[in-house]
């Protein structure tokens, strides 16, 4: 799963510094070795080895970080760096992230735990860890300049403090944050209940991503961090349809998956074939009162949301965003729509003279993951992905929840394509067309005029006249 290598041998290796609170120097005595996760795929969860139990989460084309145990208290080692993260096969993207991927890897702790961050700055300018959501002392709130200095090149910082209550957040940077967060740097945290609680239900499966956009022009490697709103990559955990793995459960599982959201708009996840309930935010659990069934949950910028539910029909179901271009890869803003125009001679030969030029085919988009368009080098099609019947047509913020009923518990392998029995697949009509049937208020209006009445005549008496006038 994970290469490691040693980064800081010991305490005479790099210059500690504690941020906001001390600790003790027993526990700067030698740094927990930090894990690097090089692999895009989802990485099995992370069952915990001491302490409490619980069903760990498992972080779509992500991992969870592992920790050691020092004295009571939880030490995980964060190093922020630049990656170069695999967005889908045949398209990679320099981003800053943390242990070698971009988001960084899941946080994964349990009510009432002490955790111990080191943080260990490897970019080129200062940086912070600001720990979105969380009950903790004002020094540790990770606001450079606010609440600590920020981590300077090379050095490294102590996060310390309790994990106060359960719940899904997240954590990134908040110095230089326009910068750093466009490049990718973020992740996820999960603080698992120490004890039953009647707003947290127990389930099978317990998946987690988050949102995240970039603007990358095809051919180029970098996202151009001064966009504000136009953004051509719009990916799950820094990945892009059918580069995101595939939700993989056993029919009758309780589900449940917890989206974040840092980019810069919001994002209504849609699920296909269920109906989900939201049982929790960044705020906490809710309310039982407050939940009712959903298809559809947007998720606005820095929210968390958690949806739950029984995953009872079996099938290969469809889960996106629903706004159409986030499910789209390497958009671009300026592409003419010709619709209804046969340009299909006269492109061909401007490609010969500009390889970039690309205009909507005559009958819409559908055409663009048919034409087998020379393409820049890292870059992806902006419609892509085949099913069993045919491409697909999606990228970017989709993916398939895959729900069988032999999968066995813990198994996340994916199964292959659902085979609908007879008779449960929509099929071609090769019968006589049925005749349309056609209002006959069709077109009319909405509030018909009615029959003009005979004329009413008015006498008006005015005052003091005493007589009345026509």
């Amino acid at each position: 799963m994970t290469s490691r290598r040693t980064f800081l041998t010991g305490s005479a290796a790099v210059s500690v510094t504690m941020a906001a609170a001390a600790v003790a120097k027993s526990a700067l005595a030698g740094l927990p070795e930090p894990v690097i996760q090089k692999s895009p795929n989802t990485q099995n969860p992370l069952f915990p080895k001491t302490g409490p139990a619980y069903n760990p989460v498992v972080t779509l084309n992500g991992w969870t970080l592992p920790w050691r145990m020092n004295q009571g208290v939880k030490e995980f080692h964060l190093v922020a760096e630049p990656v170069v993260r695999e967005m889908a096969p045949g398209f990679k993207a320099h981003l800053w992230g943390y242990n070698g991927q971009s988001p960084g890897p899941t946080i994964e702790v349990v009510e009432g735990d002490r955790v111990r961050i080191f943080v260990t700055n490897k970019l080129p300018e200062h940086t912070s860890i600001h720990w979105h959501g969380q009950r903790l002392p004002n020094g540790m709130d990770g606001v450079a300049g606010l609440n600590q200095p920020a981590i300077p090149a090379g050095k490294t910082f102590v996060y310390e403090f309790v994990a106060r209550r359960p719940g899904t957040f997240m954590y990134h940077p908040h110095a230089d944050e326009m910068t750093q967060m466009a490049m990718g740097m973020m992740g996820f945290w999960v603080t698992h209940p120490k004890e039953k609680n009647p707003l947290i239900d127990e389930v099978n499966r317990d998946f987690c991503f988050l949102l995240n956009s970039y603007d990358i022009d095809p051919g180029s490697y970098t996202p151009k961090i001064m966009t504000m709103l136009d953004f051509n990559i719009w990916s799950w955990n820094s990945r892009v349809f059918p580069g995101i793995d595939s939700l993989n459960v056993r029919l009758n599982d309780k589900v449940r998956i917890r989206v974040g959201n840092l980019t810069m708009t919001n994002h209504p996840i849609h699920l296909h074939g269920h109906e989900f309930v939201i049982t929790g935010t960044d705020g906490g659990p809710t309310p039982l009162s407050a939940r009712w069934p959903e298809i559809t949950a947007d998720v606005a910028v820095g929210q968390m949301r958690q949806i739950e539910f029984v995953a009872d029909e079996e099938g290969d179901w469809a889960f996106h965003c629903h706004k159409s271009h986030h499910t789209m890869n390497a958009m671009g803003h300026d592409v003419p729509t010709l619709i209804g125009v046969d340009h299909r001679g006269i492109a061909s030969k401007i490609t010969q003279l500009i390889p970039d030029y690309m205009v909507m085919g005559e009958r819409g988009m559908a055409d663009m993951a048919e034409m087998e368009m020379p393409l820049p080098e890292n870059t992806i099609p902006m419609m892509t992905g085949d099913g069993p019947f045919g491409s697909v047509e999606m990228g970017g913020m989709f993916s398939i929840l895959k729900v069988r009923k032999d999968q066995k518990p813990n198994d996340y392998k994916n199964p292959g394509w659902y085979k609908q029995p007879p008779g449960t697949r929509a099929y071609e009509w090769k019968g006589p067309a049925p005749a349309a049937i056609r209002s006959k208020e069709g077109g009319s209006s909405a509030m018909p005029r009615k029959a003009p009445t005979s004329e009413t005549t008015v006498k008006v008496k005015k005052p003091g006249s005493g007589h009345s006038g026509h």
